[in-house]
């Protein structure tokens, strides 16, 4: 009899929810299936299909069979019911205890069974709350790596975001950049086509004029030389007669100069204007030693669009934290390990700022110590005092504030002097090298005046 009816159950499964059919419809391809579990399938569907055979469906099609239907009920009466989930199946008594050994609940006779003996077992409830407590331990430790997960992968995005933002602002530079050579070139070109066109001109005036020149002797000359022959035709007694004036018309000057007094052509001097074309090109590109690297800048600080100046913002800005940002400041984008490096930043007016350079390894996350052994050199002005590191500088006039601070760093040396420039005198100097890479550091305060960087001896008076 369970046979049969495990035979039965098949026919009557719903394909979607693996159950006997509750309110069975049939389709046209003569497949049933539960009327709401077709209704959900159809919901996701653009175009309603049979799950069974995938034939094309209307939303017309399912009918209802009230014989059908009545079977289904019928059966699900007649199914045996399975055991309660909290009865042991082996012994049909209540499941009360839990064995640590299998895994798995059991009753009071498994407990005294062979199959568990000296096996760890709890009441369940006790159970369960240790078992909950570990998987909620685990479960607090993954949802703390998801959350770093999350975090990394949304670091990813923004680095992402800002990656795409400076590869397109440094992409309209490199076009800014190379329209001003190609404006250049194609002036250049224009130029040199005019001063080719004028050379060519004033030979080919010069020609024009000989040719209008030998025009002119050579019409001269054949009338002479047709009223010679003439003369010659005639009777002895008239050549004779008319023979000195014969002589005379073939002694004129016209027929003296037959050579053309023209130089020969002198091709334009193609390679000489390249060359000389190149060289003017080099005066035109003007890059500084030294430009703002933004990624850097602190979150009170704004960095140019061209990477040369710096302002100070009263109100923070929204900025990522990526690693190489800094507490405070901003540093270049070029470091120096070796050689001599030079470059110069006008402060003008600015009553707040700080300039030097720094170690590449220290720690970007928190305020520098203003002194070597942390690894940063520095020379400040805050309110109308010149300090070295934190310690006030008193040679220095008040009354004769530099415009332009130069920075010149001899690595090889170790040495790093702070300068003015256009009085040429030293301000500050530091001594005694440099034990890893430095990056030139700036640093201001003063919202009104910005800091801006130079070349040396090409900053603006």
């Amino acid at each position: 009899m369970a046979d049969d009816l495990a035979f039965l159950e098949e026919d009557l499964t719903c394909f979607v929810c693996c159950d006997i059919f509750t309110d069975p419809v049939t389709l046209k391809c003569s497949h049933s299936l539960c009327e709401e579990c077709l209704q959900l399938l159809w919901e996701t569907q653009d175009v309603p299909q049979c799950p069974v055979c995938h034939n094309e469906c209307s939303h017309e099609e399912p009918t209802k069979t009230l014989a059908f239907r009545a079977l289904c009920k019928s059966f699900k009466k007649r199914k045996p019911t399975a055991v309660s989930g909290d009865v042991c199946p082996e012994h049909k008594e209540a499941l009360k205890l839990f064995c640590f050994e299998d895994q798995q609940p059991i009753c009071v006779v498994c407990y005294t069974s062979k199959k568990h003996e000296n096996h760890k077992c709890s009441p369940l409830e006790e159970a369960a709350g240790n078992l909950k407590g570990d998987l909620k331990t685990q479960m607090d430790r993954l949802q703390a790596t998801l959350a770093d997960l999350k975090k990394a992968q949304k670091s990813c995005v923004k680095r992402a975001e800002l990656l795409k933002e400076r590869a397109s602002m440094d992409e309209n530079q490199i076009k800014g950049e190379f329209e001003k050579l190609h404006q250049f070139l194609r002036d250049e070109e224009e130029k040199h086509i005019r001063s080719l066109h004028k050379e060519i001109k004033l030979q080919d005036d010069k020609l024009k004029a000989r040719m209008k020149e030998l025009s002119t002797q050579i019409s001269d000359l054949s009338e002479n030389m047709a009223a010679v022959w003439q003369d010659m035709e005639a009777e002895n007694i008239t050549f004779l007669q008319n023979y000195s004036d014969t002589v005379k018309r073939l002694q004129h000057p016209s027929v003296l100069n037959t050579t053309p007094e023209l130089q020969e052509y002198q091709h334009y001097p193609i390679q000489t204007v390249i060359f000389t074309t190149w060289a003017r090109m080099q005066h035109l590109v003007e890059q500084p030693p030294v430009t703002l690297d933004p990624d850097t800048a602190s979150n009170k600080l704004l960095v140019s669009g061209d990477y040369t100046s710096v302002g100070y913002s009263e109100m923070k800005m929204i900025m990522y934290d990526n690693p190489e940002r800094l507490h405070v400041g901003v540093l270049a984008s070029q470091g120096f390990s070796s050689g001599v490096h030079c470059w110069d930043i006008e402060v003008r007016d600015n009553d707040h700022w700080t300039l030097g350079v720094v170690g590449e390894t220290v720690n970007r996350k928190r305020l520098y110590k203003m002194n070597p052994k942390s690894n940063f050199w520095c020379f400040r002005y805050v309110n109308g005092t010149y300090k070295k590191g934190n310690k006030p500088v008193s040679d220095i006039d008040s009354n004769e504030r530099p415009n332009i601070i130069r920075l010149q760093l001899d690595f090889d040396e170790g040495e790093l002097i702070f300068s003015d420039p256009f009085r040429n005198r030293s301000l500050c100097t530091y001594t005694g090298g440099f034990p890893e890479k430095v990056f030139p550091y700036f640093c201001t305060g003063d919202a009104d005046t910005s800091l801006n960087v130079f070349p040396a001896n090409k900053q603006k008076l």
